[in-house]
């Protein structure tokens, strides 16, 4: 088995209006020293551009991880994580929901769309750190994602 740290960092996406929740994903990103770069975009309408790097995102790099928050404007976190689904490209890049909503019929339309995990944010500093870490070890370091060569 490869070593992760070895592996090639894929780019992340954020997508997230939160000027606040943005710097604490930064911060950890950079407490649990995540070498893949975080791009972020603050609607749904960006986060597709940015995907299919159209207009002002053309050149952007693909990225491996979709961080998805739900509440956005001009497009919502679930019309966003459907349109990815739907498009060929797209569809295979593993986007986790990351919001602030329990509520269980975003949850139940989030998999019913097939997000591939759905994470409420935690209020407390420290379990929001945490939680990063948790995806981060998970998604950018111990799971091979799309598009990323074997053993990289």
């Amino acid at each position: 088995m490869p070593d992760p740290d070895e592996r090639t960092p894929a780019d992340v996406l954020l997508v997230e209006d939160d000027p606040a929740d943005v710097l604490m994903i930064r911060d950890a990103f950079d407490e649990h020293a995540t070498r893949s770069p975080l791009h972020v975009v603050g609607d749904g309408h960006q986060a597709l551009q940015f995907l299919r790097q159209e207009g002002e995102f053309s050149g952007v790099p693909r990225p491996g991880l979709v961080l998805l928050d739900l509440n956005l404007p001009r497009r919502n976190g679930l019309e966003v994580l459907a349109e990815i689904r739907a498009d060929a490209s797209l569809g295979p890049i593993p986007v986790v929901m990351l919001t602030t909503s329990q509520a269980q019929e975003d949850i139940l339309r989030s998999y019913q769309l097939y997000a591939s995990a759905y994470v409420t944010k935690p209020i407390d500093y420290d379990d929001f750190i945490t939680a990063i870490g948790h995806i981060d070890g998970f998604y950018l370091r111990l799971a091979q994602l799309p598009g990323s060569p074997a053993g990289q």
